[in-house]
């Protein structure tokens, strides 16, 4: 068994135990270098589920009780959104290596502030963008940055179920969180600019079905659609470069990547329509050997690789404060009606955002802010 630098295996409390807590459980529980000794969950019925499932690991009602052991090294937060910055922050404060779902917070500058303070104190932060664990995204970078499909023209994102709906953020940054984060990892840039609308369907607050597009630096753009409020569980992913085109789908068991020689050829010039129909190249579809290990396993991997060994990964916070500079500046785009916003927003605006509807493109001066695009 690898064990920590202290001579023992990395010991995990887990805060939250709703739909994600469970699956951290399991997966450090089952794992080498990790063992899980504790969970919180303030619903009790919730709480003795758990523990009878998993009857090595002690449960609290009360997340502090965790953060007060000195037999919990390190904790895993996987509680509501809002609750993610005031929980990481004591944890962070009271000595524990971190690993917090998705997304860390929904303010850039709170998630900044986490980061520095992990720094401070000398603990890991990491966040749960889990898909950039996924064998088939991780291929599809390298065949990327291999330049197998050349120069990168769009990416196309879908990700729809029904349900769960959550309340206490939308859709966007619910479901949108994790394809932004992909954006990111394929394209290795930050996008500038956003583009953002959606829906409010079952609430008054929240909107269920979001529409997003994203400009990056190199020119590409990447659009994706995320839904609650959908009959079918989708997952995919289109990317078009100027070389060939790559489709990932996650719900597929068995070929989820496939590479495809397509594209458009263009000649100086063509005399005919049947000239223009050979432009269009058809060729073969490489489907790659993808690893099977689930995506969950290889982050809590890599979480035990940053804490026990020193190496960090490409899911810290610095990258999560990239992903809320995103949900920020989409926020105030879905309060205008699709109006593209810059990344990062205008703090002007950012400062608004706890009420954002009341957000308006006339309560700040466009001339201050010429990257603001109204549509």
């Amino acid at each position: 068994m690898r064990i920590d630098r202290a001579g023992r295996a990395l010991r995990i409390g887990v805060i939250g135990c709703g739909h994600w807590g469970p699956n951290h459980i399991r997966v450090f529980s089952e794992l080498d270098r990790s063992t899980v000794v504790a969970c919180a969950e303030s619903n009790e019925s919730r709480l003795a589920r758990v523990t009878q499932r998993f009857g090595h690991v002690r449960g609290v009602r009360d997340y502090r009780a965790l953060l007060a052991d000195s037999d919990v090294d390190a904790v895993v937060v996987a509680t509501p959104t809002a609750t993610h910055a005031g929980i990481v922050r004591e944890a962070l404060l009271a000595g524990k290596h971190v690993l917090a779902e998705k997304p860390l917070c929904t303010s850039s500058a709170e998630t900044r502030e986490l980061s520095e303070l992990a720094s401070r104190v000398g603990r890991v932060l990491m966040v749960g963008h889990v898909f950039v664990f996924n064998h088939g995204i991780i291929r599809l970078r390298e065949a990327i940055a291999g330049g197998e499909l050349g120069r990168i023209h769009y990416v196309d994102a879908v990700r729809t179920n029904l349900g769960p709906v959550r309340g206490d953020v939308n859709a966007l940054v619910d479901l949108g969180t994790h394809d932004i984060s992909i954006f990111n990892y394929l394209l290795n840039e930050s996008p500038v600019a956003v583009s953002a609308t959606g829906r409010r369907i079952s609430q008054d607050r929240n909107e269920d079905v979001c529409f997003a597009t994203l400009r990056y630096p190199s020119g590409a753009v990447a659009h994706l659609h995320v839904s609650w409020l959908n009959p079918r569980k989708v997952r995919t992913l289109t990317v078009v470069g100027e070389a060939a085109m790559a489709h990932w789908d996650d719900v597929d068991p068995s070929d989820s990547l496939r590479l495809y020689d397509k594209g458009f050829d263009e000649p100086p010039y063509y005399d005919s329509f049947g000239e223009f129909k050979c432009l269009l190249r058809s060729g073969d579809v490489r489907i790659p050997s993808i690893g099977r290990t689930e995506p969950l396993v290889n982050q809590a991997n890599a979480f035990l690789d940053w804490v026990i060994d020193g190496v960090p990964c490409a899911s810290g916070a610095a990258e999560a404060a990239r992903v809320a500079e995103v949900l920020e500046a989409a926020t105030i785009s879905l309060a205008n009606e699709g109006a593209y916003c810059p990344i990062p927003a205008p703090l002007v605006l950012c400062d608004a955002r706890a009420d954002r509807d009341s957000i308006e493109i006339g309560s700040f001066s466009r001339a201050s802010y010429p990257d603001f695009i109204p549509t």
